[in-house]
């Protein structure tokens, strides 16, 4: 096990580093830097598994289904940052995207290792959720052999969910156990082994990737605007009037206006501009459009 370990591609020594510890500063970030600069071209290569697995969470989504993220360590973290910024980015509920965490979500902030290895328990805490055949289950493990994400998403297809693993080396079990496998071959680490660096930037990326896309494919998005954004505070007030000002075309106080009709409904109050109608007509033509802006004013009728 611990030379299969050690044979993983993200593992392996990096022959640009072996004079880490004696270069200057300078040329410590310079190199960094470069090696940061090869993940967007990893991403790219795997485009078409991330567009298979964005248009399936929103379709999930858009059926009633959740969907859960699951990782230990580093994987975890970066699954519980982009999870938190659903809610105030996109207006979506917090049991939506859920993060499943080996040592719950104070691993997020204080090490769980020797839970990374229980493949029982990541089962366990997925079932905890009670996953459903409409859910969708993420499972990011850079090394993509983290027995408790494995767990986690063999528990998934049981249930008969649907699963998508993310992970930096190919030909790793855990893709056997995903509907789509997005690979990312990020190659070795500047510091060996230490995978919260490429890797963990890859996922991010992929991430961003999937919560945006599958949100623009559910009408959160009107052209490049946040339209669900809740106006919780004075800050995100001025921003919604703002997106509601530049969506509709209308001087800052006119849709101040607007939107205060619409009950501060960035969505009402838009489709209230553009059609010139009250908040009740508008909020009709959304839902024949099914939420998205542009259907709703594009339509003919009421």
């Amino acid at each position: 096990m611990r030379d299969e370990f050690g044979a993983l591609l993200t593992e392996q020594r990096n022959p640009k580093s072996m004079r880490l510890d004696v270069i200057s500063t300078r040329e410590i970030v310079a190199l960094i830097n470069e090696e940061d600069a090869s993940v967007a071209a990893a991403v790219r290569r795997v485009l078409a598994e991330i567009t298979r697995a964005a248009d399936l969470i929103a379709d999930r989504i858009r059926h009633g289904g959740r969907v859960f993220y699951v990782g230990a360590g580093t994987s975890g973290r970066i699954a519980l940052l982009d999870a938190s910024e659903w809610p105030p980015t996109f207006g979506t509920s917090p049991d939506l995207v859920q993060v499943i965490i080996a040592g719950g979500v104070s691993a997020g902030v204080q090490s769980a290792a020797p839970l990374e290895d229980d493949a029982t328990l990541g089962a366990r805490d997925l079932a905890a959720r009670d996953p459903q055949a409409r859910d969708v289950v993420v499972g990011l493990a850079a090394s993509g052999r983290t027995p408790y994400v494995m767990g986690a998403l063999q528990r998934a297809r049981e249930a008969g969910a649907a699963t998508v693993a993310i992970c930096s080396n190919p030909g790793a079990p855990m893709i056997a156990s995903a509907d789509i496998a997005i690979v990312a071959v990020t190659g070795p680490e500047l510091l060996t082994g230490s995978t919260r660096m490429k890797a963990g930037t890859a996922q991010k990326m992929i991430l961003n990737m999937l919560s945006t896309a599958a949100m623009v494919r559910l009408g959160k998005v009107y052209s490049n605007l946040m339209v669900d954004v809740t106006p919780a505070n004075e800050k995100l007030l001025e921003r919604a009037r703002r997106i509601v000002s530049e969506a509709a075309g209308i001087p800052a106080a006119e849709a101040a206006r607007v939107l205060d009709a619409g009950g501060r409904n960035l969505k009402t109050a838009i489709v209230m501009a553009g059609r010139r109608c009250s908040a009740e007509e508008a909020n009709a033509a959304l839902a024949r459009a099914g939420g998205l802006i542009r259907k709703a004013l594009e339509e003919r009728g009421p």
